[in-house]
């Protein structure tokens, strides 16, 4: 399961509609690729329709999507949202990665 936060769920929720999605019936696509300086990093996309091998989650109102492979690396995940100095932008808190890049948006287990 993927968590999502409050202040993570009001930007999605702006975010979606502002790209002409429905909130209400649309998707959040969570996904993890290979690249970035800890070897994996992070994807996050808007979707209409999920696949045969995705896994569906809801939580806090947020409908998520995520294929069986990037679900072995994001179990227990939290989607927050932060607007400080560092940064603008989605963050996940991976409790299983052993390490982060600076900019959080790779990891590696």
């Amino acid at each position: 399961m993927i968590k999502v936060s409050d202040i993570a769920k009001k930007k999605v929720v702006e975010l979606m509609k502002d790209d002409g999605f429905n909130p209400e019936v649309d998707f959040v696509r969570v996904g993890v690729k290979s690249g970035g300086c800890s070897g994996l990093s992070y994807d996050l996309n808007f979707d209409k329709e999920n696949q045969d091998d995705d896994k569906v989650f809801e939580d806090n109102g947020v409908k998520i999507i995520v294929d069986k492979k990037s679900f072995l690396y994001l179990v227990g995940t939290t989607l927050e949202y932060s607007g400080g100095l560092n940064g603008t932008g989605f963050v996940f808190n991976n409790p299983n990665a052993t390490r982060t890049c600076g900019c959080g948006e790779s990891f590696s287990l």
